[in-house]
């Protein structure tokens, strides 16, 4: 059988494509952006047998796949942890709907926050819309359980969550490939009112989902995926989940003398559960993440039996665990590896030498200093890191498209000028509907839509701004005599300048797009340009 090594996040994309997905959308955010980029760069898509594509934003992604499964073929839907609010409102709703052809979503969640403004844990997102979660161990699992994931998601009527973290997404190793299945055949859904969500088809709809969670439940107990290890030594039992097994193993390579529970499927296996609990004196709970099995635990079996995790403190209540939080949490000897060398200096995150946003600004700071500080909302992407030294030039970055509609809203405070600062990818991922929201109040706000030509955070997909973003803002109503397009470079700062310090000067919406392309993807094109000559 066939071996390659692969990224967690590959392992997916392999295991779906080999599982007879027909499509995969997602927006770019890490840690998931490699699932959607490896599929891209198959035979499979190339040769047209496999859609991908970036979409707008989470959203539009998930409805998209959902309307492959509509149409009876298999589809997955990619994103990071944040990116499940913003789809939220369609993932809620699909397991309502059902499915016709297999549907899986994967969440890719960030704990330590390597490169997000949030922890939060998507197995939530599983428990509260009603269907199951896979959290694999190790890139084999990963890569093994997706025929499985679309199997069941038609066997049983519903989508499947599958969520993962940062260091299984990030990490390598050996993947033994199965067979590759066949794609569906294009077939309508049986029941022709199955995704029209009236509220009297709905409630019906509902209930069929409720009726099926025992169903849902079974599969927790016997699939297989879920283990559980006999122990001799009672004294404590162990449950871990997904890749925590993996830190717990790494402490004991002879072997475990306590009985542990590993669950990687959800809900919770009851009958493995209520084992462990019975026969142990103690629990012990390791899981990356928040502490939903812990709660749960805690909630439907705490029967005087002491239980440890991260809300009594035995470990971190923030933050990745590690082999070595899991070695002191159960009183093991471990070096210390946190001690960081004096030698070691810090570095924080910085623009590219070179950036355009740099240039941006620059000139933003010196209209600024005229108008005074903390008037400047910004987004999420590169241009983020100009909170920090030496430019520290904006004030605030909380979700994405909050910019605009944060500059907005401090107006209405009275804060006037108002500034906001957004990406040509973060704009039409969620910036639009604030800057419509401002055009119809006529709000006093200056918005500048950096449009590098990429979505440049998460490595240099496609904008799905290219080439629009003027015809949007028109078409939103801003004023053409106040839309303008600067060329962010030293050689045009104080025309720079001038623009932006007029239109903070206006009484309405205006929006200024500095615009020059992503240093890292011009190199790019220039290589490759010189490689084909």
């Amino acid at each position: 059988m066939q071996k390659i090594v692969l990224l967690g996040d590959e392992a997916i994309a392999q295991g779906a494509i080999d599982a007879g997905v027909s499509a995969v959308y997602a927006y770019p955010g890490t840690p998931s952006t490699e699932i959607t980029e490896y599929v891209l760069r198959s035979k499979e898509h190339k040769s047209g047998e496999v859609v991908a594509t970036w979409t707008a934003n989470e959203k539009t992604a998930l409805e998209a796949a959902i309307g492959v499964s509509y149409a009876g073929k298999r589809t997955m839907a990619c994103m990071k942890h944040v990116g499940m609010n913003v789809a939220a409102d369609a993932f809620m709703n699909a397991p309502v709907t059902g499915v016709n052809g297999g549907l899986v979503i994967v969440s890719a969640d960030d704990p330590s926050m390597h490169s997000s403004q949030n922890e939060q844990d998507s197995r939530y997102y599983g428990k509260f819309a009603q269907i199951p979660v896979l959290e694999p161990v190790n890139q084999q699992q990963a890569y093994d359980m997706m025929p499985y994931a679309f199997e069941m998601s038609e066997r049983l009527n519903v989508p499947v969550l599958m969520r993962i973290t940062t260091r299984l997404a990030h990490s390598r190793a050996g993947i033994v490939l199965g067979e590759k299945n066949p794609q569906n055949e294009l077939s309508l859904p049986k029941n022709p009112r199955q995704f029209v969500l009236l509220p009297s088809i709905a409630r019906t709809q509902y209930d069929m989902l409720l009726n099926n969670m025992p169903n849902i439940e079974n599969e927790s107990d016997e699939a297989g995926f879920n283990k559980y290890y006999e122990g001799s030594d009672k004294s404590m039992g162990i449950i871990a989940t997904g890749i925590a097994y993996n830190y717990l193993m790494e402490n004991f390579p002879e072997g475990i003398d306590f009985p542990v529970l590993n669950i990687v499927q959800y809900p919770l296996p009851k009958k493995m559960l209520t084992k462990l609990y019975n026969e142990s004196d103690t629990i012990m709970v390791l899981e990356e993440g928040y502490p939903i099995v812990e709660e749960q635990l805690r909630g439907v079996m705490d029967n005087g039996k002491k239980i440890f995790g991260r809300l009594d403190g035995s470990l971190p209540r923030s933050g990745e665990l590690n082999p070595n939080l899991v070695a002191k949490a159960l009183k093991l000897e471990v070096p210390d590896i946190n001690t960081v060398p004096k030698v070691v200096t810090p570095r924080p995150p910085a623009l590219c030498a070179g950036c355009p946003h740099t240039d941006s600004y620059t000139a933003l700071n010196m209209v600024m200093e005229e108008f005074g500080d903390g008037r400047v909302f910004s987004d999420i992407g590169c241009y983020t890191l100009a909170a920090l030294e030496p430019l520290e030039a904006i004030n605030s970055c909380v979700d994405m498209g909050a910019s605009i509609t944060m500059a907005k809203g401090a107006a209405d405070a009275g804060l006037v000028p108002a500034v906001a600062v957004i990406g040509d990818s973060t704009f039409t991922h969620s910036g639009i509907t604030g800057l419509l929201d401002a055009v119809n109040c006529k709000s006093p706000i200056t918005v500048l839509i950096l449009d590098n030509g990429t979505t440049g955070m998460t490595g240099g997909q496609n904008s799905q701004a290219t080439g629009k973003i003027e015809d949007i803002c028109k078409g939103l109503g801003v004023e053409e005599e106040h839309l303008h397009v600067i060329n962010p470079i030293k050689k045009y700062h104080e025309e720079n300048v001038a623009v932006i310090k007029k239109e903070l000067e206006y009484n309405g919406v205006s929006v200024v797009i500095p615009r020059r392309e992503c240093v890292i993807t011009l190199g790019a094109r220039i290589r490759a340009a010189k490689a084909k000559s």
